[in-house]
């Protein structure tokens, strides 16, 4: 067992013009650099830009899918901060998942959902066999925003804070768990997807 700080990624998964994900993404990960035995790493996909076009197999990777496989790859645990589009999930994260294969094995990802009257949940549970596929386990609690746009103040704080900050930290220390347990395992003995 080890007591290094867990690498945390946290994704953005929109990358909508005008997008509210930015908003709940930098409280999110305010609350979670708060966790002490946390690393935080934002990935925003809208900046990292990954071609939606798969190359074949055995050919290289386009330059942006080989910059971000490092920082996949040395996370101990996923966040992704995801708004529900027509009762899913944004095109966008459905690409960053199908780009990469081990750097999601054998490791937790937890949620943070965003939308209106349904606060993005249709999202997260078409997410989860879609993580479950690349061998990816799915923290049960989701923190959620219902009508996000009417949660948050102008200084980019929800209005509930006190409440929000108990769901964050709840799920941040489910997360920890997983990211914990699973590390070790990994250290202890090479997942294997047969």
């Amino acid at each position: 067992m080890t007591d290094a700080r867990l690498r945390l990624v946290v994704i953005i998964g929109s990358t909508r013009e005008g997008r509210f994900g930015s908003t709940v993404a930098d409280w999110f990960v305010g609350e979670a650099k708060q966790h002490a035995d946390m690393d935080v790493d934002v990935l925003d996909l809208a900046d990292a830009a990954l071609p939606d076009r798969l190359t074949g197999y055995g050919q290289p990777a386009p330059p942006q899918v080989a910059a971000v496989a490092p920082r996949l790859a040395a996370a101990d645990a996923f966040v992704v901060v995801t708004p529900e589009y027509n009762h899913s999930y944004p095109a966008p994260l459905k690409t960053l998942v199908d780009w990469y294969g081990p750097e999601w094995q054998a490791k937790p990802v937890a949620f943070v959902s965003y939308g209106g009257m349904s606060g993005g949940l249709r999202a997260v549970e078409h997410l989860r066999p879609v993580f479950a596929e690349v061998h990816a386990t799915t923290v049960r609690d989701t923190v959620s925003f219902h009508g996000a746009w009417a949660r948050f103040g102008d200084e980019g704080r929800p209005f509930e804070e006190a409440e929000c900050s108990a769901a964050a930290k709840t799920l941040l220390d489910q997360l920890a768990w997983w990211a914990v347990a699973l590390r070790d395992a990994r250290a202890a003995r090479p997942y294997v997807t047969g």
